[in-house]
């Protein structure tokens, strides 16, 4: 870890600034209480305090390695001790070298300087303490900080496995359905089989080309999805019929892709397959204080018994899709009739 003051410009010029502030107070504490002379304490203010700076800054590299997680308390307890007795001891003589050096008056320096020992080496003491919990907390913030990023990284990953999981569970389904569909055309209809098949081609196209989850717009969506109605509709010819709303704000909207699918298997599956009349799958989009609603919505035969079961995987899949992308601001809610089957979806805007 490099040092977090050295690293930083604008920490350093803090750092220093706080020891100009602390060596201004030493020697006018110096002049006034113990009658120092001015330039005599300003020497040993600015000394002393200077010199404690660099000692801080060289401070950090014991006490990176001391305050780590696999040491013991008492161990760290008894470095962090030692190296401060060190520090303080250091920063009491080198000092009184060096205004010892200058003043004229040496015996006198010499007196004074023993005479305020003890608010030297209590002051000393106070410093060192904050210095090192100064450094605790940024190294507890930064821990915090990496600990947070590795939680989030994880839960990234979790999140984009459990989206693969819940993605890999929808085209087998789908087809599945749709070989079906065209192994029974293949005797009554081999032409619209053939049909089926290159739509069927197209559609899987699409479906593999953003296999990696990578969230699509709802425009692209919307073409994907009416390849596969087309796919329906070969099968079904008149009795499905497809109606869309869609306002042009929302085309841009972004989102998991093959995540409204599902809801169109089921109309399908829980409508039009159930059904000897007409079924209408509508579908509308709009925007309301920056939400994507979708509906989808499709009538149901009153008579089919399939129709009163529930939708199954499809809905879970995507409600779980919506929350694993979305988070809490989407949600999932279905409303059923006697005569009708309705599918909102809703989920914030995202454009990027």
């Amino acid at each position: 870890m490099k040092h977090p003051l050295l690293e930083n410009r604008t920490r350093l010029l803090t750092w220093w600034l706080a020891w100009l502030i602390l060596a201004t107070g030493q020697s006018l504490l110096i002049h006034f209480v113990y009658g120092s002379r001015v330039d005599v304490a300003f020497a040993d203010g600015v000394a002393s305090m200077l010199l404690f700076g660099l000692l801080g800054l060289a401070v950090w590299f014991p006490v990176r390695y001391m305050l780590r997680n696999d040491n013991e308390l008492y161990s760290s307890i008894f470095n962090v001790v030692l190296t401060g007795t060190v520090t303080i001891v250091i920063w009491l003589i080198i000092p009184r070298l060096i205004v010892r050096a200058f003043v004229a008056e040496k015996i006198d320096y010499d007196i004074f300087w023993h005479s305020s020992l003890v608010f030297r080496a209590t002051a000393g003491i106070l410093i060192f303490f904050m210095i090192v919990l100064i450094y605790y907390l940024f190294l507890s913030a930064t821990r915090l900080a990496e600990k947070a990023a590795r939680q989030a990284q994880l839960e990234a990953q979790v999140r984009d496995g459990e989206l693969k999981m819940l993605r890999s569970q929808i085209n087998p389904h789908f087809l599945f359905n749709s070989l079906n569909s065209v192994s029974s055309l293949t005797v009554t209809d081999p032409l619209r089989a053939r049909e089926m098949i290159v739509k069927l081609s197209d559609f899987m196209r699409y479906s593999l080309s953003s296999r990696n989850e990578q969230p699509v717009t709802l425009q692209n969506e919307m073409e994907s999805l009416r390849l596969y109605l087309q796919i329906e509709k070969v099968r079904f010819g008149d009795r499905l019929v497809i109606q869309e709303d869609i306002s042009p704000e929302c085309l841009t909207a972004l989102m998991p892709g093959m995540l409204l699918q599902p809801l169109y298997e089921n109309a399908v599956k829980h409508g039009v397959y159930e059904s000897t009349e007409e079924v209408i799958i509508r579908t509308t989009a709009k925007l309301e204080n920056n939400i994507v609603v979708i509906s989808v919505t499709n009538n149901v035969d009153t008579d089919a018994v399939v129709t009163r079961k529930g939708a199954g995987i499809g809905l879970k899949n995507v409600s779980s899709r919506l929350e694993l992308f979305f988070g809490e601001m989407a949600d999932l809610t279905v409303n059923r009739t006697e005569d009708r089957f309705n599918v909102i979806v809703r989920f914030p805007l995202r454009r990027t």
